[in-house]
């Protein structure tokens, strides 16, 4: 199978009530594709600059990710300075700085032009159409965004919402999308504007996905120490076009366990802070708490 993430490979610097970090590996697509790597060889966008650790591209390789669609350039790579305080769903931005992603365009390499799966994770709208133009037709099309393309860029981001068939967003990103109060009501009237799937991340409160014949909703993994919050969502987004890729379908009962592996990267992810979990995450974790997952939210 073939799965595309579009996003950023960052530096970040995080702010908690319990310690910093300065300059950490992070990224939409940093996270995104480590979690996705679990379940398949996913093949990464994005741009960095020459002050990225090679050492890190190095263990992005290792974990069988392709990298040829990775520019670097000549400058400073993105970078992300964020603080938390006691309630991990809230943060506050504190300082961002593009650089090298300023002026840059995504290509997609030959090799990337038919994907199976392709996910464009929180970017600009313009470069996330650009993206589709170039992408053939892949047979199932996921999209991220942020509050800023909401309120900057509305029309271009329901132009490309209408191509979309998963839609990731948060409570809030519902509601001024999908124009209610009720998170159930703002998902179905996002259905309308193109997507067959709304997956509503809900923090630790867990997941609410709606469909258009039908919906459901998961809990979060219980986790007492929440280190890291920064790529919990692109780490859900990771497990779950991760794990559909690897299955090959996108029917209801393939959204369920996929929704299902989503929690569980991201409940990796925020145990501690930036990638480093990642580095000494083994395949037979992700099983484990995938089976204790599931004996919890039987019935």
């Amino acid at each position: 199978m073939s799965l595309v993430i579009v996003g950023s490979l960052a530096f970040d610097s995080i702010e908690t009530p319990t310690a910093r970090r300065v300059r950490i590996v992070g990224g939409s697509g940093s996270y995104c594709a480590l979690a996705a790597s679990f379940f398949t060889r996913p093949k990464v966008v994005g741009v960095v600059g020459r002050d990225f650790p090679t050492e890190t591209l190095n263990f992005f390789r290792r974990r069988g990710i392709d990298l040829k669609g990775v520019e670097v350039r000549p400058g400073k790579t993105f970078f992300w300075e964020g603080r938390y305080g006691a309630d991990p769903n809230l943060r506050t931005t504190i300082r961002t700085e593009l650089n090298v992603f300023k002026d840059y365009r995504p290509r997609l390499p030959e090799s990337y032009r038919r994907p199976d799966i392709v996910f464009l994770a929180n970017i600009d709208p313009d470069l996330q159409e650009d993206i589709l133009n170039q992408a053939g037709n892949p047979r199932l099309v996921a999209m991220d965004t942020i509050e800023l393309w909401i309120k900057t860029k509305r029309r271009a981001l329901l132009d490309v919402l209408r191509r979309v068939d998963v839609f990731f967003c948060n409570d809030q990103e519902a509601q001024m999308l999908g124009g209610e109060i009720n998170i159930v009501k703002s998902g179905r009237a996002l259905l309308e504007k193109g997507p067959r799937w709304v997956v509503v991340k809900k923090g630790e409160h867990g997941v609410l996905v709606v469909g258009r014949d039908r919906s459901f909703c998961l809990p979060g993994h219980p986790t007492e120490i929440v280190t890291d919050p920064t790529g919990a969502g692109d780490c859900f987004a990771g497990g779950f076009l991760g794990s559909l890729d690897r299955t090959g379908r996108a029917d209801e009962r393939s959204i369920r366990r996929a929704t299902a592996f989503g929690s569980v990267m991201a409940s990796f992810a925020i145990e501690d802070f930036g990638i480093e979990r990642f580095k000494r995450l083994k395949q037979k974790d992700v099983e484990e708490r995938f089976l204790v997952f599931k004996k919890l939210v039987r019935f």
